[in-house]
């Protein structure tokens, strides 16, 4: 039995609520349980240097997580001086991911910064980052689209992130804390909305996994990526 009660293959209460920043060009506040993200694109008119007359766009993100998002306060990074070696980690994530369903020369020579605050964690913040990031990205893009800035759709497909693993000996769809910090393996899928994989951290955190276990994972991450991109279909 998992704490919360839920099935084995059963997702948290997904909402997802767009439109709740002002001045930014997409934004969303997503929940998925007691994990709560507000997600914000904003449209810069120039590329990174790098990609400077190449006619290609880019993504990027930032992630942070505000101090008591979690049962105790952690400092804020800027106040350290310097972010974490896990915040650069979980903000290259949500840029690669994203990325995955952009058409960069559609894109032009832009970039979208999507932001991604933690509101509240209770587990799976990366992956809801990711989920709500794509609306934010999706809606940042409707705007260029109806302003006539571009000419051409660049958001090519959905893009959606769930956690899965071996709890209690059980796979288990999207992990919560209690889950998650219990787990023996622990992996997140990051998935398109067309099926294709966009990339799977899978590490055996108290015990090693079989092929067969990795399979029933996948195929419970197949099932939740259905139930967010519904979501993410719904909210826009």
């Amino acid at each position: 039995m998992r704490p919360s009660g839920r099935a084995l293959d059963e997702m948290r209460t997904i909402s997802i609520e767009t439109n709740v920043v002002k001045h930014a060009e997409g934004s969303c506040l997503i929940r998925i349980g007691d994990t709560h993200v507000l997600c914000t694109a904003s449209v810069e008119d120039r590329p990174p240097p790098f990609l400077k007359g190449t006619g290609l766009g880019w993504v990027t993100a930032e992630y942070g997580m505000l101090p008591r998002a979690t049962n105790t306060r952690n400092r804020r990074e800027a106040a350290a001086g310097k972010q974490q070696g896990r915040t650069i980690e979980i903000q290259r994530l949500i840029g690669r991911a994203l990325r995955a369903g952009v058409d960069r020369a559609a894109l032009g020579e832009r970039q979208i910064v999507v932001d991604c605050d933690v509101i509240q964690a209770d587990g799976g913040t990366r992956c809801a980052a990711i989920t709500g990031g794509w609306v934010a990205l999706r809606l940042a893009a409707n705007k260029l689209l109806a302003s006539r800035l571009i000419h051409s759709d660049p958001i090519t497909d959905h893009i959606a992130a769930v956690s899965c693993g071996v709890y209690a000996g059980q796979p288990v769809l999207d992990l919560e804390y209690v889950e998650d910090s219990a787990a023996g393996t622990d992996g997140n899928f990051v998935i398109t909305g067309s099926g294709a994989l966009v990339e799977v951290q899978m590490s055996a955190e108290g015990a090693v996994f079989t092929r067969a276990q990795m399979g029933q994972l996948m195929e419970l991450a197949d099932k939740g990526i259905g139930q967010l991109v519904a979501a993410q279909k719904a909210a826009l």
